[in-house]
């Protein structure tokens, strides 16, 4: 199990004996996890390892089998689903698009959850918006249909509305699908610094700050490793349905997880400038540098 990192009052997500499955087919766990409160966590792992039904059992689209699961500190059963829609967001790995939608009518959806039951849009919406569009390069698409955008665009629009719904916990499963390198490189550098919009609240969570402000918890599945090295401050790998390793980048990212995580044979080194670790895989049978 790790443990949360210097600052982290209470872990966002406390999971204790979870199995999460479908029907009577269990898919992961049992598992014992802590997810540490203003972070960025990415979790790794090979296709089938459990990795995306893991973020359905954060997001309470799967029930749980077995065990207990706690949101910042809270038993995740007391919470309403206006309430939990508020604290955690995600962005899908296939969102299916409505038909006939603006990019800017889609973004706006990810309001629902801050407004009365009458539903009426606020002055403070359009100011979420706006800036959920500027800040994902949207704003000269905001009145082109969704339907017509690429498929790169349309990745970029569900971050958008997920920014508009403005929660302290984002999920996000493959959120750089379709995204060239700098879009990948943008995205995650700017899902690395969300602020915690809840931080004047008395929230808890986290005391990680970006330009004095607390940063949201973020939950990152990524496949490229050396994207999740650059963009985490936590790693979790997985393998058949459970927890191989979690910890820094520095612990996880190492030979012999990835060997078991992925039956990968790999050098890694440090990044010269920034220092985070840097995955070199070999070709089968090929020996280690410096072997």
């Amino acid at each position: 199990m790790n443990p949360a990192p210097p600052g982290a009052d209470r872990p966002a997500f406390r999971l204790r004996g979870v199995s999460l499955g479908y029907g009577d087919r269990v898919v992961v766990g049992p598992l014992d996890l802590d997810i540490p409160a203003g972070c960025a966590t990415a979790i790794i792992g090979a296709n089938g390892s459990g990795k995306t039904t893991l973020m359905r059992g954060l997001t309470r689209q799967l029930p749980l089998l077995t065990g207990t699961l706690e949101v910042l500190g809270e038993a995740s059963a007391t919470w309403g689903a206006r309430r939990y829609a508020r604290t955690v967001s995600l962005l899908p790995q296939s969102p299916v698009v409505p038909d006939g939608l603006t990019v800017e009518q889609l973004v706006e959806r990810g309001r629902h959850p801050h407004r009365s039951w009458f539903g009426a849009r606020g002055a403070g919406d359009e100011v979420v918006v706006a800036s959920a569009l500027e800040r994902t390069d949207l704003v000269e698409l905001a009145g082109r249909d969704v339907a017509e955008l690429s498929g790169g665009q349309r990745q970029r629009v569900w971050l958008a509305l997920v920014l508009a719904q403005e929660t302290p916990i984002v999920l996000l499963d493959e959120p750089t699908s379709y995204l060239d390198l700098p879009h990948q490189v943008e995205l995650l550098d700017l899902v690395r610094a969300l602020p915690d919009p809840t931080a004047g609240e008395g929230a808890a969570g986290g005391a990680t700050a970006v330009g004095g402000a607390r940063r949201a918890t973020t939950v990152s599945v990524l496949h490229e490793l050396n994207m999740a090295a650059r963009a985490a401050d936590h790693v979790i790998a997985m393998a058949r349905g459970q927890v191989v390793a979690a910890g820094s980048p520095t612990e996880v990212l190492v030979p012999d997880v990835l060997a078991e995580v992925f039956d990968l044979e790999a050098d890694v080194i440090p990044d010269p400038l920034l220092g985070h670790p840097v995955v070199l895989p070999r070709a089968r049978g090929e020996r280690a540098s410096g072997g």
